[in-house]
């Protein structure tokens, strides 16, 4: 049975194929094509039918992660509402959605036409159900509560679902005029950064603030005596585009001053402080509302507003570790993968295999496709050709303080590089978060960036939950270690980890192991492989010219090691073994 899932037709749009139920083969369109439109995933699907080695007549059912009648009619009666206070701004935002529900139906009477002459089935699938079933069908939970909750999908902004085995039983939809994840996305505007794409910039400059204003948003969020989501209209005003933006009530309880005025800097971190600490509190009193009266004790989530690791961190020193899931991609390109299972636990009635572990889905280069495409770019190189040698040789880069691109294997699926397309230094490296800041990503120095350990000494330095193997979640340092510098601790002894387990990535678990015998730790500064508002890097090519335009001082791709003059002074100095090859176009 060969199931072809599709996320929405927005952004992070993805395609997954399932085989019998398992995942073999899935990607964001964007990561393909290096650039984010809003459009049919058609790079993703190509990707997935290759891999699996099929064509468009060997699948059986196309699962699109999408209802769009459904969802024009829900945000129609949103709109409804609004039409006596704003008639031309729901004028015009009817207009707009018109649009949109053409569009989408367009999308779709395509998809058709693709299969029209083959015996697949085009199944269209609610969008919040599909981030309910990625979250409960990859889990290791066989009964779980689940709670969806993002900007808006098929005119709803969160869900509560009961799983159990192989059923999904939907038990309350949240309109989207209650939308958490819009009101996160606002305020990230306010604060200067991009909506629907930098939420996590507000999440990390809230850890620099006092949330003195945490009640206030709550007040915004939901009203007393109950603890689902519900907005207070005073806090914005519905403009004529059709967008709402804070109002001079927002501004005046936020003590901004005067609507439109800039924000000092104390005052963005004030505030992205007591918005982010609102949502906690309101997230987490709804779960306490919600275990209670189902009575289950497992928890499943999706949906974008779980991308927040902060977020997690919190529910899970709350419910407990290994009481929470969330899957590797909560956000709308795990909805492809939420289509495709969806069908084939619910509508096939097929039952649950075991918890999904890896993500490595995505595309992976032989060694000649990858000297094919060095040779075209005439860039010198060097072949290690064991992998004994390219991880003595990545051992020796990185102790000298180097920058080592890592490229390896298969992309991983969903937002984190989980050591496939990574970019790796040492901890210890002088000015080491400064040099990848100011010549690397180019990113504010409030982000913090995450350190990658093997699972077998994990204990030693962290408390940590399963969910730090896909970054889903932050761990806190062990009182008393003192192994890990300063810069790479947050707040309340919080970091970024990356937990590796041998039997998922053996090779950057050997990394990391080989590392640990010449320092003081077995862990590496762990980023993606990308430039900055890029994606991180999928095909060789894109490796070499991310290289090439930043500074990094070194990168493997497979087993071949392109170096900069620092990184070639360090193996300089060092015996080539037998095993080492030097070549150049």
């Amino acid at each position: 049975m060969q199931i072809l899932g599709i996320s929405s037709f927005k952004n992070d749009s993805a395609a997954a194929l399932l085989r019998d139920g398992v995942i073999e083969a899935a990607i964001e369109n964007a990561k393909l094509q290096r650039t984010t439109p809003r459009s049919m995933p058609e790079a993703a699907i190509a990707f997935c039918l290759d891999k699996a080695q099929r064509s468009g007549s060997d699948l059986d059912v196309v699962a699109v992660a999408s209802s769009p009648a459904r969802a024009w009619a829900r945000r129609a009666s949103s709109r409804a509402r609004l039409l006596a206070s704003a008639p031309l701004a729901t004028a015009y935002q009817e207009a707009k959605e018109l649009d949109r529900l053409s569009w989408e139906w367009a999308s779709l009477r395509s998809l058709k036409q693709k299969f029209a002459k083959t015996s697949t089935r085009l199944v269209t699938v609610d969008h919040h159900l599909c981030h309910a079933s990625t979250a409960f069908y990859l889990s290791p939970f066989d009964r779980a509560l689940i709670l969806t909750l993002d900007g808006e999908g098929d005119g709803r902004s969160g869900m509560v679902a009961l799983g159990e085995g192989n059923r999904i039983r939907v038990q309350k939809s949240i309109s989207v005029a209650h939308s958490v994840g819009w009101v996160y996305s606002r305020i990230t505007d306010l604060l200067g950064f991009v909506p629907h794409r930098e939420e996590h910039k507000t999440q990390w400059l809230g850890m620099e603030g006092n949330p003195i204003f945490k009640n206030e948003f709550l007040k915004m969020l939901r009203r007393p005596g109950s603890p689902f989501p519900h907005l207070d209209s005073r806090y914005f005003d519905h403009e004529l585009t059709g967008t709402f933006e804070p109002s001079k009530f927002f501004y005046e309880r936020m003590d901004v001053g005067r609507q439109g005025a800039s924000l000092t800097p104390e005052h963005k971190r004030v505030l992205a402080a007591s918005l982010q600490a609102a949502v906690t509190e309101l997230v987490r009193d709804l779960l306490v509302f919600l275990r209670k009266k189902t009575g289950a004790s497992k928890i499943c989530l999706g949906g974008g507003v779980f991308h927040n690791t902060l977020l997690i961190s919190e529910l899970e020193r709350e419910f407990g570790f290994g009481n929470i899931y969330v899957p590797p991609a909560p956000g709308n390109a795990g909805c492809a993968l939420g289509a495709a299972s969806w069908v084939w636990h619910e509508q096939m009635n097929k039952p649950r295999g075991p918890e999904v572990e890896s993500v490595y889905w995505g595309p992976a280069y032989a060694r000649p496709e990858v000297k094919d495409v060095l040779d075209n770019a005439k860039t010198r190189y060097s072949l290690r050709n064991t992998t004994d040698r390219k991880v003595e040789t990545a051992v020796q880069l990185l102790q000298a303080g180097n920058i080592v691109g890592w490229f390896q294997g298969a992309t991983e699926f969903g937002p984190r590089t989980l050591g496939n397309r990574s970019i790796l230094a040492s901890p210890w490296a002088p000015y080491v978060v400064e040099n990848l800041n100011d010549f690397v990503k180019h990113r504010e120095s409030f982000r913090p960036f995450a350190v990658a350990v093997p699972e077998e000494e994990c204990a030693r330095y962290f408390e940590a939950s399963p969910l730090c193997r896909t970054m889903n979640s932050l761990a806190s340092v062990k009182p008393g270690t003192n192994v890990l510098p300063a810069a790479l601790e947050l707040p309340g002894g919080l970091v970024r980890l990356h937990v590796v387990q041998k039997r998922v990535n053996p090779l950057f678990w050997e990394l990391l192991m080989r590392f640990g015998e010449h320092n003081p730790a077995p862990l590496l500064l762990n980023t993606s492989f990308n430039l900055p508002d890029e994606r991180p890097v999928v095909r060789p090519k894109d490796a070499v010219r991310t290289y090439f335009c930043s500074g990094i001082d070194a990168v493997f791709i497979d087993n071949f090691l392109l170096t900069k003059w620092s990184a070639a002074q360090v193996l300089n100095r060092a015996m080539a073994g037998p095993s080492e090859v030097s070549m150049s176009a």
